[in-house]
Parts: C-alpha cells; structure tokens; sequence
C-alpha cells in the first residue's frame, strides 16, 4: 500500500499526494505524485486513467505540505510528480508534468 494524503482546500477541491514505485523502467525508485482535484475519488481515477491501476489512498498518513499544494494548485493540468525524497528528507528536484513520467512507446513500424 502506497502512503499518501489529502488536503481539503477552502474552495471544496482537494489535493492529493501518493508516494508510489515508479512507472517507468528508467525513472526513480518511488515518486512523489500530486493531484488537483473535485475530490478524492475523481483524483485517484485521474491516475486510474493514465494507467495507474492499483492507486489507493486509505488513511492520511503523507498529506501534501504548503509547498506540495501551491506547486499543484499552479500547474495548468493539476498533476505532477517528483522524485520521493529519500528519508522523508527535504528535496530539490522541481516538479514534473505526469506526461514526463508516463510515456508511451511509439509504436513499431
């Protein structure tokens, strides 16, 4: 089970965090994923639809700093992910467009 969070926001919509293994063969070991959204079940099924299957969120173990909240509330798709910060420590990488995690191969010729 992947630890995460969520922030209800004053405006009714939430942000929720997943730290979870990494989807791609050459990316980190675990990311950091950050969702905008209506509510949670309409964030997890974002992730549900990008191929993501088997995201659950149960508790609110990991939720979304300050930091984490303004990065996802000013990106124009609302979901982005960076590097998970080895030993819940502080890190430095920015964040991503979730279209650099997940790329689909190109299809054979």
């Amino acid at each position: 089970m992947a630890a995460g969070g969520f922030c209800k926001l004053p405006n009714g919509t939430v942000v929720v965090a997943l730290n979870l293994p990494s989807p791609a063969a050459d990316a980190p070991a675990g990311v950091r994923v950050l969702v905008h959204a209506q509510n949670r079940a309409r964030a997890l099924t974002r992730l549900r639809n990008l191929g993501l299957r088997a995201v659950y969120l149960r508790g609110n173990t990991a939720p979304p700093t300050p930091d984490e909240i303004t990065a996802v509330l000013h990106h124009p798709d609302g979901l982005i992910w960076r590097a998970a910060p080895a030993g819940g420590g502080l890190s430095v990488e920015l964040w991503h467009p979730i279209r650099a995690l997940i790329t689909r191969p190109a299809a054979p010729a």
